[in-house]
């Protein structure tokens, strides 16, 4: 029950995994390190993070470049990242030579330290993925 102590006086730990889903909306505002911290700090803490977005290009690879310098052999193990992208609707080609194309071509994005989620399946309508307690 909420706000309860066990007998100990030690704070009462959830049986689970935490979902956290984050709005198009609320990444928006952020600038591109601001979007990563969210993000690591999230998955820092055992978190699953799911994107309604997605991250440009970019911001992928610059997540991938912080996460690999943040890995240590007793401590985070890495992220495991899924997104599938939208459907192609920008006219084609000439659309996006002329930068009439979305700046961020993916939707809904999946992250979770390495340790704990495991992608079983991936396709242009699913993302399933197996995810493991602490």
């Amino acid at each position: 029950m909420p706000g309860m102590q066990p007998p100990d006086g030690a704070p009462e730990t959830p049986d689970g995994v935490q979902i956290d889903l984050i709005s198009a909306g609320r990444m928006s505002n952020l600038r591109t390190m601001e979007k990563i911290r969210t993000i690591l700090d999230s998955v820092h803490d055992g978190n699953i993070v799911i994107l309604e977005d997605g991250l440009s290009p970019d911001e992928e690879s610059k997540l991938i470049e912080v996460t690999m310098s943040e890995i240590s052999p007793d401590g985070f193990t890495g992220i495991e990242i899924e997104t599938y992208p939208k459907p192609s609707n920008d006219g084609g080609l000439f659309n996006r030579l002329m930068g009439k194309g979305s700046d961020n071509d993916n939707k809904l994005t999946v992250i979770g330290p390495a340790n704990r989620i495991e992608t079983l399946h991936k396709d242009e309508n699913l993302i399933s993925a197996l995810v493991t307690r602490r």
